[in-house]
């Protein structure tokens, strides 16, 4: 669905305690999950812009979404394991 929010926080509400921990106590994870978040944003901006770039470029920014969501998720399950 275009527009729609993949910020951590939305994605994985069952983490939220564990997102915001790691956030105030990990400042490699608070800066990725800031860089996701930012790049989830852009992308969702360029979408409600009706993506005013070409096809290839949105996927790459997608497919950079899903890889940083997946490493910020393994950090996450890491930790409550």
């Amino acid at each position: 669905m275009l527009g729609e929010d993949h910020s951590l926080l939305h994605e994985f509400p069952e983490h939220t305690e564990t997102i915001k921990s790691l956030i105030a106590s990990d400042a490699s994870f608070a800066e990725e999950t800031k860089q996701y978040n930012a790049l989830d944003k852009k992308i969702r901006v360029l979408e409600l812009n009706n993506s005013p770039i070409d096809d290839g470029e949105m996927h790459k920014l997608k497919h950079e979404r899903a890889v940083m969501k997946d490493v910020l998720l393994k950090k996450l399950v890491d930790v409550g394991e």
